[in-house]
């Protein structure tokens, strides 16, 4: 009988929780009111849930379910926080800071608003993976409204030091965005103690559901709707609300917060049995960015001497990435490694994003795959 596939790619997205599922399944059919009916029972008990995951999504960011809006997922999030504080910016003000690897949905925005005049600066990154201070502050010297910089890379996993960012953005009198998709639920977040002004999260990266996230608002932050229409969420972000991804991705929140410290360790535990099955049994086998500072389910090595596409279908029924799942079709080396290690991007490169379901015998099957694949194309036609 052939094993089943082995998923290790939990940066991309993760499967529903059955918790989540289950919490979110009388949403579909029993309790299927529109939250914004406020004349009738069944609207009441939607917007109760409504209620319910917003303020479960603030516990889990140290916010007030005031400061908590509801849209499609980060994407959509990290375009309203940028474009919408920019539209109410003021000429004098229109300069952007972002790190030279942020998610695509913040990178295209930069681009975007440069093709409007304003003003961009890339903030570069030490090869630990974190981004340079002292770049950030020279930049912000010259006035800026917002500084955006991820929580934690989807491809390094790399971790930034977000109160020093957002003390220096503030002492300038700029915004702190921080896109915190791959970090909440999985590392503490606080946004007073990390003085962030707007952050973007969403559910599918913490086995809640596709299609649903939220943007925190820090109070008398305004900004312009990406989408109007209804007065929604306060008339930040128009269009009838998705009750059952509210309740998964609340739901999801609370989970992942109660046991975040021991799933931590535990798939720390993992990806160290990984990195040192491979280091042990292949040479040539380099982890981009530090190893401290870094998500715990996050391993992205390099592999010398080994064609990359080969290696991927090499490796058969083991689901990895060499990067971003949103820029896996391209075909162009990863920008983020770029970055990172300029000239020095290796031939072959895999992200392994290990999660909550992962098991031992999983990554053990992992090692014995990519240690005899590797040395098979070493053997067979060395890069």
């Amino acid at each position: 009988m052939p094993r089943p596939p082995v998923y290790l790619d939990c940066h991309a997205t993760t499967p529903v929780d059955r918790r989540v599922l289950e919490a979110m399944l009388p949403y579909f059919s029993e309790v299927f009111g529109n939250p914004a009916s406020s004349t009738h029972e069944w609207g009441w008990k939607a917007q109760e849930a409504v209620d319910e995951g917003r303020k479960q999504v603030a516990a889990a960011i140290g916010a007030t379910p005031r400061e908590v809006f509801f849209t499609s997922g980060a994407t959509e999030s990290n375009n309203l926080a940028i474009r919408g504080v920019a539209d109410r910016t003021l000429a004098d003000r229109r300069h952007l800071i972002v790190s030279a690897i942020e998610h695509k949905s913040v990178l295209e925005v930069a681009h975007v608003l440069e093709s409007q005049g304003w003003r961009t600066t890339f903030v570069p990154v030490e090869r630990t993976g974190q981004v340079r201070l002292d770049v950030i502050e020279e930049a912000l010297k010259s006035g800026a409204a917002i500084v955006s910089v991820m929580a934690a890379n989807n491809e390094i996993g790399s971790i930034q030091p977000l109160a020093e960012i957002g003390a220096l953005a503030h002492a300038h009198g700029a915004l702190f965005h921080v896109d915190a998709a791959q970090a909440v639920g999985k590392i503490p977040i606080d946004v007073n103690a990390m003085q962030i002004d707007l952050l973007s999260l969403t559910a599918h990266k913490i086995y809640g559901p596709k299609g649903c996230g939220a943007i925190f608002i820090r109070r008398r932050v305004e900004l312009s709707p990406l989408l109007v229409g209804g007065g929604h969420e306060r008339g930040i972000r128009a269009g009838t609300l998705n009750v059952p991804g509210i309740v998964g991705l609340g739901t999801a929140c609370a989970l992942s917060c109660a046991s975040m410290t021991e799933e931590a360790a535990r798939v720390r535990t993992l990806r160290d049995r990984l990195l040192d099955g491979l280091r042990q049994h292949l040479p040539g086998v380099t982890v981009n960015g530090a190893l401290e500072n870094r998500l715990p389910n996050n391993l992205h090595v390099g592999f010398s001497g080994v064609d990359g596409e080969s290696l991927l279908v090499g490796i058969g029924n083991i689901a990895v990435s060499t990067g971003s799942a949103c820029s896996s079709a391209t075909g162009q080396p990863s920008y983020v490694l770029q970055a990172l290690l300029g000239a020095d991007v290796p031939p072959a490169y895999v992200r392994f994003g290990l999660g909550r379901f992962t098991t031992e015998d999983e990554v053990d099957y992992a090692i014995d795959t990519f240690v005899t694949v590797v040395k098979h194309l070493r053997d067979m036609a060395p890069v």
